[in-house]
């Protein structure tokens, strides 16, 4: 029997999806605020773009290992208390930016990202399959955009927070070579903004834990252990190719949202800090385009291949793009008032509008059929957010290794949205191997 939901939930799905919504937010304020502090701990502590990029490795890195231990909490403990556990580790890890400011040690960042992306993990195990089974399957990706708009406005919110409390006071200090007393007075504003997010998260979580929100049943399910459930799971292809799909994707994503502002540091702009809310700017008008037209105008396939073209076209456009060149600007930006900014910065924060409908429509294709092994889906599907830590290794990787420097770090999203484009086409039809 599918997962659904029990009597209470069943009179009235308003409650559920307003608190659901608020930790929506609560993931995307604490997963955008990288977009800011990457090139702020550059800047701080003198990183190469490859050093940098472990800022985001070790953040979602922590998926790869932590998704399927978290489906096994979630049966045990309950989706709601999944959820405040969640949100409970993603406090400690807020708590752990204190030392690792007041010291300076790179390692001790990697860890308190690495904390804080194991609480974002479990709080994402708990939290997605209600978005997908609260309602008609054919119109998920509606429910999954209006997710994605408070997920992402927060992405929008977060880097101007982030700019407000920590960086307006240090813009004169872009390119500069800092002195140490300038290095420990920037590191220490770091302190009681992570301070403020740490205790507001944990209040919430125990609002969580106190609030009426049902459990998600699995009334049929055998307890076969997790690796019974796994291979069940991967035995339908459209799950498992839902799961690599979701891997390029968050690559894709992260690389837009979080690598923008040390691309912009690169370049010399000056408010670099806020350059993660352009992207997501672009990907909440993604999801609103998505809440319009899905199912009513366009189907989740098509809206998913429309999407990987779109990213192929950008992707070529930031490569072969000019730095000097500001005719999108000037088009689009500066007769409203708008920042002038270089074309291939602003085709990198268009990437949030080719990148909005891929989760809200991959989750639901990827889903179909999965029945009782609904939360082993979801977690494997959570593990896809490894991509995220995959995608700006590569793009380091591959900046230090081209003539183009970190522009021609791009180029690896090519191949990712190559595969999107194959799901979109075959991948979520195929229901066997042979």
């Amino acid at each position: 029997m599918e997962m659904t939901l029990n009597s209470e939930s069943k009179r009235s799905s308003v409650i559920p999806m307003a608190i659901v919504a608020g930790l929506f937010f609560i993931l995307g304020f604490a997963t955008w605020l990288n977009g800011s502090l990457m090139p702020y701990l550059k800047q701080i502590l003198q990183l190469t773009p490859l050093q940098a990029s472990l800022i985001l490795f070790s953040f979602y890195i922590a998926v790869t290992f932590t998704a399927l231990p978290s489906a096994w909490v979630i049966r045990k403990v309950g989706y709601k208390t999944g959820m405040a556990m969640g949100m409970g580790i993603m406090m400690i890890a807020g708590l752990l930016f204190i030392p690792a400011a007041k010291t300076q040690i790179f390692a001790l960042f990697l860890f308190a990202q690495l904390v804080m992306g194991t609480g974002q993990t479990l709080l994402q195990t708990a939290v997605n399959p209600y978005v997908v089974r609260i309602g008609p399957e054919e119109s998920a990706a509606a429910r999954v955009s209006v997710m994605g708009i408070l997920n992402k406005g927060a992405g929008v919110i977060a880097p101007l927070v982030f700019t407000a409390l920590i960086l307006d006071s240090f813009k004169d200090r872009v390119g500069m070579e800092l002195t140490q007393a300038q290095i420990d007075e920037m590191a220490n504003g770091l302190v009681f903004p992570y301070l403020g997010m740490a205790i507001f998260i944990g209040v919430l979580a125990l609002l969580v834990k106190k609030s009426p929100l049902p459990e998600l049943e699995n009334e049929d399910e055998q307890e076969q252990g997790t690796k019974g459930h796994t291979r069940e799971a991967l035995s339908h292809p459209n799950l498992a190719l839902g799961v690599v799909a979701l891997f390029f994707y968050v690559a894709v994503e992260v690389i837009a949202g979080d690598t923008i502002g040390t691309f912009a540091l690169s370049l010399g702009v000056e408010n670099y800090g806020v350059m993660t809310s352009y992207t997501m700017i672009c990907m909440v008008i993604g999801y609103s385009l998505g809440i319009l037209t899905i199912p009513r105008f366009i189907s989740q396939p098509k809206a998913l291949m429309i999407s990987a073209i779109l990213g192929l076209l950008l992707t070529l456009g930031i490569l072969f793009g000019d730095n000097e060149s500001y005719a999108i600007a000037n088009a689009l930006l500066v007769p409203f008032g708008g920042a002038m900014l270089p074309d291939t910065l602003l085709m990198i924060a268009f990437l949030g509008l080719a990148n909005a409908i891929v989760w809200p429509a991959v989750w639901p294709l990827a889903l179909s059929g999965m029945g009782k092994l609904t939360s082993t889906g979801s977690a494997l599907l959570v593990m896809g957010i490894a991509g995220g830590a995959f995608g700006p290794l590569f793009w380091g990787l591959t900046s230090s290794a081209t003539s183009l420097g970190q522009q021609g770090g791009y180029m690896v999203m090519l191949p990712c949205y190559l595969f999107i484009l194959f799901y979109a086409v075959k991948g979520y039809k195929m229901r066997s191997w042979k």
